[in-house]
């Protein structure tokens, strides 16, 4: 068997997820976004890929797809954890791309663990669903962009305004909260003028 593959970039959260798995004897390979973890799937062909959703340089929906349309990787089951794609649509969109579960952050270990190994054990790959076609996902990715910005924003504009009516001790925790959502409003933000441009490009040609 192959190890498993952790996708996170998130140090400490990539670290506890490795840590958890190495202690219950799984092989770990990591990679912090959805291009490294290509270059190591080549490599090391992992048993099964465990990816959170919003990542720098290809997030876990492009990643899952990448996986799912070459025949020579479609057959490695992907797990999807995520804090920030948890509606309903996400989630629906994430089993659509072929996900065999999906889970949310913060993980419960005991939920994490017996689901890897439900997986693992499960004999043969479980019924994946076709490849979804490139348009497809690229609409059905775009849609889920978009509505996770306009989230975010909205986050953004609630603690800002909240932060004006908070006393000096109350104020760094949700200063770091605010911190927090710009960063991922800005990687959304990325995300989705390079899903335009490929847009575009895919519409010349």
């Amino acid at each position: 068997m192959g190890p498993l593959l952790v996708v996170e970039d998130i140090p400490n959260v990539l670290e506890l997820l490795e840590v958890t798995l190495r202690f219950k004897g799984y092989p770990v390979v990591t990679a912090r976004n959805g291009a490294e973890a290509i270059d190591v799937i080549l490599r090391e062909r992992p048993a099964l890929v465990i990816t959170d959703i919003l990542m720098p340089k290809m997030d876990g929906y492009a990643l899952a797809q990448r996986i799912r349309t070459d025949p020579k990787l479609r057959h490695i089951p992907v797990v999807f954890l995520s804090a920030t794609y948890i509606t309903p649509e996400d989630k629906a969109f994430a089993l659509s791309l072929g996900a065999v579960r999906f889970l949310e952050k913060p993980v419960d270990t005991e939920e994490f663990l017996l689901t890897i190994a439900e997986i693992l054990t499960g004999g043969s790959p479980p019924n994946l669903p076709e490849p979804m076609k490139e348009q497809d996902f690229y609409q059905g990715y775009r849609e889920r962009l978009e509505a996770k910005l306009r989230h975010k924003i909205t986050q953004i504009t609630r603690t800002e305004r909240l932060l004006q009516t908070l006393t000096p001790e109350q104020k760094p925790a949700f200063e770091a909260l605010l911190l927090e959502a710009r960063t991922h409003r800005d990687d959304i933000q990325h995300e989705l003028d390079e899903l335009y441009k490929l847009l575009d490009q895919v519409k010349k040609e």
